[in-house]
């Protein structure tokens, strides 16, 4: 064998995911060329991983055209054979689950626990969703007249799912996996930092495991891509998940064009330490659910809010874990990653210096070099102050004293962000009962703010989302399918006209 010769002439099996099928290509009815290229760069390193078809609007036309005719195939396909294909795409994801964690760590900077923890909650998802391709879809309902009556769901058509950079596979594969268990083609724009782990990966596991070809699509760009997809008329509904000012226009641009979205936006989440909390178990959940994946997640607690009596030794304790940490490359197996990018790096510096400016006290942290942010925490906070009011999107632990319910209660609601709450206690049930005054589409009583299952409905209130939920059965057929009502008589009715 020379080295030009192609492995199929040689018998040679080539390695699944092998650059030589996707490199400078997209996924359009199969692995294209089109007029641009885009390079993915590593946060870690600066260095080129790889490159990828870089789309633009007509290119947006090309997919949906292929999506349309595709999808109505697709939708009578039988159940049994919609689940076969989702059932053998989680387990080419578990098989192959070290080749995504890889791209994760190149492309996202993901640490390697973060990485291989995402891997397995994308296969979690294809799991689910054959499961969910085979579950009943409709009611039938009772009626005063001699005729069956049913309400049934039926798919959308077309789902436009444009998902972020901090989690790419997961955040595609929510929308994606149920979508196609209910029948619908998917036309995906991922993040343009992300485009390989959280887009070409997820393309070419489902044409291995059988998905016709058209069924999903992939649009790597920029906004102009975004917008094209979210105007296009054969596109009844997008799935969005990303920043609450993105999720805004997307939002008031749908509406207009009278189209259903889904909007799972960012947070500034509480994490609550009652008095009678293990103030060293508060502090190392306090800790893993600021600093995971450099607090790049819609989830991270963002606010420590502390009882008074244990102030002083929780803000001790989660300055000693956080000295501990530190950021670097995830080949180098440490803890936290880099930052996605500079100018993500300089807004977290500038919450930082604001708050610090404003009254706040750093007792750890602040500091960077490159992308790699040190974990920070921030004493003393309170409201009005950037990292109190702010999503920070990056390692730093804001904590705040709170001496009575009633304050608690106010501080917590303070944020027009509602996504996620963990309150830390010694009465689990007094706290079930306190989360019936906080505002939040979620709440971990025992755990902090940073948590996802399949099974499990996810979606948050306020700034932090339309209260769509994605995630189990119900909630995924509610979201990816249209109710139609259905009647059925015997003869054609009679009338005095």
């Amino acid at each position: 064998m020379t080295m030009t010769q192609p492995a199929a002439q040689t018998g040679q099996k080539t390695a699944f995911f092998d650059k030589g099928t996707w490199e400078g290509r997209t996924y359009l009815g199969g692995w294209t060329m089109l007029k641009a290229t885009a390079d993915a760069v590593s946060p870690s390193t600066g260095a080129r991983v790889g490159s990828y078809a870089l789309a633009d609007p007509d290119d947006v036309q090309t997919a949906v055209d292929l999506a349309v005719s595709a999808q109505r195939t697709w939708a009578s396909t039988s159940p049994e054979e919609k689940a076969a294909v989702l059932r053998r795409a989680a387990a080419l994801i578990e098989q192959h689950s070290d080749v995504l964690a890889q791209w994760l760590a190149e492309e996202a900077g993901s640490a390697p626990g973060k990485a291989a923890f995402e891997a397995g909650l994308v296969a979690s998802e294809f799991h689910l969703a054959s499961a969910t391709a085979m579950m009943p879809y409709g009611q039938l309902l009772r009626t005063g007249r001699p005729r069956t009556s049913i309400a049934r769901r039926l798919p959308v058509g077309v789902v436009g799912v444009i998902a972020p950079f901090n989690f790419p596979a997961i955040l595609a594969a929510r929308s994606i996996a149920p979508a196609l268990a209910l029948g619908n083609a998917i036309v995906l724009k991922p993040d343009p930092r992300t485009t390989i782990a959280g887009a070409l990966f997820l393309a070419a596991i489902l044409e291995e495991a059988g998905l016709p070809p058209g069924v999903l699509g992939v649009v790597p760009g920029g906004m102009e891509v975004g917008s094209a997809l979210v105007d296009e008329p054969r596109v009844p509904m997008i799935s969005f998940t990303g920043s609450t000012p993105a999720g805004r226009a997307i939002a008031a641009r749908a509406g207009q064009l009278l189209k259903r979205v889904h909007l799972e936006l960012g947070g500034n989440n509480a994490l609550v330490v009652l008095a009678d909390a293990d103030v060293e178990a508060a502090a190392s959940a306090g800790a893993w659910g600021s600093f995971l994946h450099q607090g790049q997640i819609c989830m991270t607690t963002g606010r420590h809010l502390v009882h008074e009596s244990l102030y002083d030794r929780y803000v001790e304790l989660l300055t000693e874990k956080a000295g501990r940490l530190h950021a670097g490359a995830p080949s180098t197996g440490a803890p936290l990653g880099p930052i996605i990018d500079g100018r993500q790096r300089d807004k977290v510096h500038s919450i930082v210096g604001r708050s610090i400016e404003s009254g706040a006290r750093l007792t750890v942290g602040g500091t960077y070099e490159g992308l790699f942010y040190q974990p920070s925490v921030l004493a003393d906070v309170v409201p009005g102050q950037a990292a109190f009011e702010e999503e920070i999107f990056g390692p730093v632990a804001s904590v705040s004293k709170f001496s009575t319910t009633d304050e608690l209660v106010k501080l917590v609601n303070s944020s027009p962000f509602g996504l996620s709450l963990g309150v830390l206690t010694g009465d689990p049930y007094a706290a079930y009962e306190l989360s019936d005054r906080m505002r939040s589409g979620i709440v971990h009583i025992n755990d902090q703010t940073v948590d996802d299952e399949a099974q499990a409905p996810l979606g948050g209130v306020g700034d932090s989302g339309t209260g769509v939920r994605f995630g189990g059965h119900e909630a995924n057929i509610e979201a990816f399918t249209e109710t139609q009502w259905v009647t059925i008589q015997g003869e054609i009715a009679t009338y005095p006209f």
